[in-house]
């Protein structure tokens, strides 16, 4: 192992530790969709990788998928089966089962294995819920004379329970992590240096949409403007702006459409009644049938409102449609850790109006429309540009996808493995560059007034 310079999926095993997985019952937001394409991108590359999650308590406690490259442990079962509803459901037990078995599982079934053939392991542990977790393995890897065989890495995608992480213990046991500039800084104000690694969208995003699909849209809504908007129901996700732009442009006798795709949130009742005092008319688009066809025929059919809520779910092609179509995906969202819907619509040949806060990748008026302020007017103005400016538009969008092709999952664990490195060759797992000290160059003496000196 001293002897090797790079991880290769013969020196490296890797395990991450999470609560949500990719099991229904273990999604609770968007973590269970990192965890799950990151493990699935490392295991592409063939490096031997595990998955412990809390998962569904009807399926296999140990699954071995993708040739056996990747293995999957669902823990804490027995507590799930008294919870039935979703990982966070009993998350306190569940907690509790995680701290106090999960370290000696570790330590037997997986890093002594691994680092008995001559691997290093590599543990990356995600979220609040496995800080003290990620603290225990690594005192118990020392315990045994292992700790100087590991890399330990703990990730932050959000401040949830931050309070309830010993900090100056985590950054001692292990290197800290996060998803976006926007979270290293709010980290920083607390003491913390995390290292950035962004989350990714997989590779899926940027086939083709198909072109008939995007002319139903925008020939059976008739409008002059489309906006797009997905998320929850969230205060800090713009809503307010982006309804209060589209009655901006109603007001003026402009004919648009705000499509929402939301979740069940109590707050979207009220953004809703919000919308009626607005003078706009909300209209609903339920599951329309089974199928892309069927679903996307009940939302280009959904001409009567001015604002439309979808409450069925999208697919991932459904999706990459309504980006394609809209005049605005509006991911304008003023605290936004990951960015990733930006992401997701410039994939798509949309064009993103994100906030200003994660997406690290937003350059306005290159990739994308930045939005400063949260003020609805400034949608309203930017909107109005592209309007006026199309061969604008078109280059945006171009542009979009380009920079988009940067933060796929491939790319992601090719920024992680190199993270991983170079903390591998600090604790001396890894072999070190040797520092070579210059020298001069093999010329001829320099000549001074006709003399050598």
């Amino acid at each position: 192992m001293e002897e090797a310079s790079r991880l290769t999926p013969g020196n490296t095993h890797f395990l991450v530790v999470s609560f949500e997985g990719p099991d229904r019952y273990s999604t609770g937001g968007g973590l269970g969709i990192r965890v799950t394409q990151l493990v699935r991108t490392l295991a592409r590359k063939r490096f031997p990788t595990q998955l412990v999650f809390v998962g569904d308590p009807h399926l296999p406690k140990r699954e071995h998928r993708m040739h056996g490259r990747l293995v999957l442990h669902r823990w804490s079962q027995w507590i799930s089966r008294r919870y039935p509803d979703g990982v966070y459901h009993g998350e306190e037990s569940k907690l509790y089962d995680f701290n106090e078995t999960l370290p000696r599982f570790i330590l037997e079934e997986i890093a002594r294995p691994a680092i008995a053939v001559g691997k290093m392991l590599v543990v990356l542990g995600e979220e609040w819920q496995t800080a003290e977790l990620m603290c225990r393995l690594s005192d118990l890897l020392y315990q045994y004379g292992l700790r100087d065989r590991a890399v330990l890495f703990w990730n932050a995608s959000s401040t949830m329970s931050f309070h309830r992480i010993d900090w100056g213990r985590l950054a001692y046991t292990t290197t800290i992590t996060t998803v976006s500039k926007y979270m290293k800084h709010l980290m920083w104000g607390m003491g913390v240096n995390a290292q950035v690694i962004p989350s990714g969208i997989p590779s899926s995003m940027f086939r083709k949409v198909d072109g008939r699909d995007v002319d139903r849209v925008r020939d059976g809504l008739g409008k002059d403007f489309i906006l797009y908007k997905f998320g929850s129901w969230d205060p800090g996700k713009g809503w307010n702006a982006a309804m209060e732009a589209t009655a901006t442009l109603k007001e003026a006798g402009l004919r648009v459409v705000l499509l929402a795709r939301a979740g069940a949130e109590p707050h979207g009742e009220w953004l809703l009644h919000h919308a009626g005092r607005l003078g706009l008319r909300v209209s609903e688009v339920g599951p329309g049938g089974k199928g892309h066809e069927a679903r996307l025929s009940a939302i280009a059919q959904a001409c009567d409102g001015d604002i439309v809520n979808i409450c069925s779910e999208l697919s991932p092609d459904l999706l990459r449609v309504l980006c394609r179509a809209s005049d605005a995906v509006l991911t304008n969202g003023g605290r936004e850790p990951s960015g990733l819907a930006g992401l997701e619509a410039m994939a798509s040949g949309g064009i993103a109006f994100a906030g200003a806060s994660g997406e690290d990748y937003a350059i306005h008026k290159r990739n994308s429309l930045v939005q400063q302020t949260g003020d609805s007017w400034e949608i309203v103005s930017n909107l109005l540009y592209l309007r006026d400016h199309p061969e604008e538009e078109r280059r945006i969008r171009r542009a979009a996808r380009r920079s988009a092709r940067s933060f796929t999952w491939e790319k992601v664990a090719e920024n992680l493995v190199s993270k991983v490195e170079q903390q591998a060759r600090a604790q001396g797992i890894l072999c070190r560059a040797t520092l070579i000290k210059p020298q001069p160059p093999d010329h001829a003496a320099p000549v001074f007034d006709g003399k050598a000196v």
